[in-house]
């Protein structure tokens, strides 16, 4: 029992260490990894490594080559459309549902964040300006995405949510980018404050294809 316990300790620790390094750009889109490398990189056993990269195989993070290793996930233009076409219907149902339910109090904070990552013009380095506007664009997808409340869409949400985070370390935000997402966010607060399921619907489609034209997809 007791190595039983330890052992999903240590998978419970790859797996996070995994989700950090992917997050964190550690592990960039379309790169390729041995299983040694994975264990040197992560600082964990090779079983529990094992394990964690099962997982993110079954979420689409990473995928098995058979005599190549690990390589995760691709950034191009199908798996683009494709994370954010998913992460556009689950936001139009969360906002639906927070809507139906009056669940919206969060919303003054959330405006106030936006408006001040557009308004701001904030001191720093690129890198520092791209990672406080992706903390303010997650707050309100993860905002929209908590109004599901149904565990698994969560689960499914929060994997997907670790493969838009590898393709914004492979795209991260521009400068001129900033203002209109946070344009973009605020005409969904706003739809969102007047319970307007539909107005908050098609503002999130708008966001979405948006997202996609600064990407180059669309």
């Amino acid at each position: 029992m007791v190595q039983l316990r330890e052992g999903m300790l240590l998978a419970d620790k790859a797996q996070h260490a995994l989700q950090t390094a992917l997050k964190s750009g550690q592990l960039r889109g379309g790169q390729f990894l041995s299983m040694s490398q994975l264990v040197d990189l992560l600082d964990c056993p090779i079983a529990a490594i094992r394990e964690a990269v099962k997982q993110a195989c079954s979420q689409g993070l990473l995928v098995t080559l058979p005599k190549r290793g690990i390589q995760v996930m691709d950034v191009t233009p199908e798996s683009i459309q494709g994370c954010l076409d998913f992460r556009m219907v689950l936001d139009q149902e969360g906002a639906r549902r927070r809507i139906s339910r009056g669940t919206v109090g969060q919303l003054p904070y959330l405006s106030k964040q936006h408006e001040k990552m557009r308004d701001t013009n904030l001191a720093g380095s690129a890198t520092s300006l791209s990672q406080d506007a992706i903390a303010t664009d997650l707050a309100l997808h993860d905002f929209l995405a908590d109004g599901l409340e149904n565990q698994q869409l969560l689960a499914a949400y929060d994997a997907n949510r670790t493969r838009i985070a590898i393709i914004q370390n492979a795209r991260p935000f521009v400068q001129d980018r900033i203002k209109s997402a946070m344009d973009e966010h605020l005409a969904i607060i706003k739809a969102l404050e007047s319970s307007d399921v539909a107005a908050a619907s098609q503002a999130i489609k708008y966001h979405f294809k948006q997202t996609l034209r600064w990407w180059g997809v669309a």
